[in-house]
Order: C-alpha cells, then structure tokens, then sequence
C-alpha cells in the first residue's frame, strides 16, 4: 500500500533514522489505513528479545498469599520505579513470586527458556538460594540491595549504615540521651548494616550500649518491640526505629503508655514511605530513595541485555534524613 519494500517498512517501524521523511509519512499512513501493528512474536523470532522482564519477588510472603507487596509500601515504591523507567522503554515487567523450592525452579525454568530477557530481584532474606542460581543460569539479572554473600550479580542499594548514623547523629543533637533501637529482622542483611550502623554512630557519641528489639518491618511487630523496649527502658526518650511501618506501630505503643511525641520521646524511621505521612505527628526519617535505585535497577538490567558479558556493577545511594515533627 505504501509502495514500498518490506525493509523500508521495518526501518520506519523500528525508528532507524535514514529514511526520507516523505516516505516515512506515506509508510505511517498506509500503517494507519490498515491498522497495522507488528507481531511480537514473530519479531521475537528475528530479534531474539521478548521486550518483556521479570520482576521476582523473593522471601516477601508464601505462594498462597502475597499480601506483603499489597501492604507493604516498599515493594509498591519498588514497581512504580521499574515501570516508570521500563514503560517508556517498550519493556513490561512480568511479576513472579519466589516462596519456596518449587516456585524458585518454575522462575529458574521461566528464564531459562527465554520467556523474558532478563530478571530484575527483590530477595529479602540472606539464605535466599535465588540470586546464586540466577548466576548460574547465565541470565541478565540485577539484585536489589547488596547480596548476603559475595557474588558476581550487579545491585543497587542504599548506605543503610550512613542512614543510621544520621538518625542517631539527630537524637543525640536534639539532646535525647536514653535511647533505643528498634531493629528489622536480624535475617536481613539491611536490618543487620542498620543496626550496626546505628550502634556505631551511637558509640562515637560516647553511648557504650543501645537497647534494641527485633521487629519484622511490619506494624504489629514495631508494636510489640515498642512495648518490649517499654519494659526494659520505661523512661527512654529517643527511638530509631528501622522502618517507617514499624516506626507507626512504635507510635501507636508510645500513645497507649501516654508517652508525648516528640516531647517525651523523639522517634525517627527509615525509608520516607507514605506510612511516614500517614503517621500522627508526622515522622521524622531516613530518606531511602527506593524509586531511582528500582529505576537504576531497570537501567543495569538493560545494559546487561544489550552486552552479555558485561561485568557486574553496583549502585549505592545516599540516604537523607528527613525532618518532621516526631523529631
């Protein structure tokens, strides 16, 4: 209908450059007239890229229910930062759940047969067998967050200890001096650089031991590790606490024991989440910018696609304390 060659067609369809505009309108035209659009798979064929990725969720829940990713505001800031980068790009992420040995071999099996170009892996937890069989499939895959043990896999990740240290640089200047930790899972190698972090900075500033409950990032647990740390320190004015979500929770407790915040105990979180906006007074937290380090996610990832081969990297952001009232 354009009167013109099959090749001529591809090159407009595919954006190359060196076709005369008149053609490239009288080809955009007839695409028009018949309402074309090309066949991905058959141009998957040719090409040998699916134009699609797998997002795989590793250690956020069990196969029957997924609720972590519906509750959790993390795993949403995660996938609203990988599809605004990979969307305008033609990419679709393809979400897959990895909770036990048999879903991990249905991932391995989906990437192995080519179903998506490459994986894009949000693993929680330092057992996690996941990222090392990723690396040894061959597949193009990028981690979010360091790996627990060393691998040759490229990540993205934040300085949690830097994080720590600027909540715990905050309390010590807002004078608080009976302070308290409120930790994330010991089995996640975040909770464990925050924790070490923040005890760190803690001992620089003279504190020889920081009380600390183990929480797992959720409300009920910041819950129930405020009341712990309650019954061990009942006169503590200043908490870190690892997550804002649990941060929340740590609130709720702090009301309920009639403790005034920020007058009689000062709290910050981590991460800058809605839960951060949402929580009364407003909280005051460590900013982790978890929507650039997914698109950076997104970004490696493409690299890795567009040269097998290429040598890992990492990524590590800089965290920003965030001023609001609660501290």
């Amino acid at each position: 209908m354009a009167g013109v060659s099959r090749a001529t067609v591809s090159r407009v369809i595919n954006g190359i450059r060196n076709v005369d505009p008149a053609i490239q309108a009288t080809v955009r035209q007839a695409i028009a007239t018949t309402g074309y659009v090309p066949n991905r798979a058959a141009r998957s064929l040719v090409t040998r890229r699916t134009d699609t990725v797998a997002l795989v969720l590793s250690g956020v829940g069990d196969d029957s229910s997924p609720s972590p990713i519906l509750t959790d505001p993390f795993f949403g800031r995660v996938v609203s930062g990988i599809v605004s980068f990979l969307r305008p790009r033609g990419i679709h992420p393809v979400l897959m759940f990895a909770e036990t040995a048999d879903s991990q071999a249905q991932v391995l099996s989906y990437l192995r047969q080519g179903d998506a170009d490459g994986a894009l892996l949000v693993s929680t937890h330092s057992a996690d067998p996941l990222p090392a069989q990723l690396v040894e499939t061959g597949v193009p895959t990028v981690l979010f967050a360091r790996p627990a043990r060393p691998l040759p896999i490229s990540y993205v990740d934040v300085d949690h200890r830097a994080g720590a240290a600027l909540a715990a640089d905050r309390l010590v200047a807002l004078g608080r001096r009976r302070i308290a930790t409120v930790c994330g899972p010991l089995d996640v190698p975040a909770a464990r650089a925050r924790l070490a972090g923040f005890q760190d900075a803690m001992a620089r500033h003279g504190h020889a031991f920081v009380p600390y409950a183990e929480g797992g990032f959720t409300y009920d647990s910041g819950e129930q590790a405020m009341e712990r740390l309650l019954a061990v320190q009942p006169d503590l004015d200043g908490v870190f606490v690892a997550n804002d979500l649990m941060a929340q929770g740590a609130l709720h407790t702090l009301r309920h024991h009639d403790r005034r915040v920020p007058d009689d105990v000062a709290v910050i979180g981590f991460d800058d989440s809605s839960a951060a906006t949402a929580c009364r007074p407003l909280l005051t937290t460590i900013r982790h910018p978890v929507e650039d380090m997914a698109a950076e996610m997104g970004r490696l990832l493409l690299e890795h696609i567009e040269e097998p081969g290429r040598a890992a990297t990492s990524v590590i952001f800089e965290p920003a304390l965030i001023l609001r009232a609660s501290a």
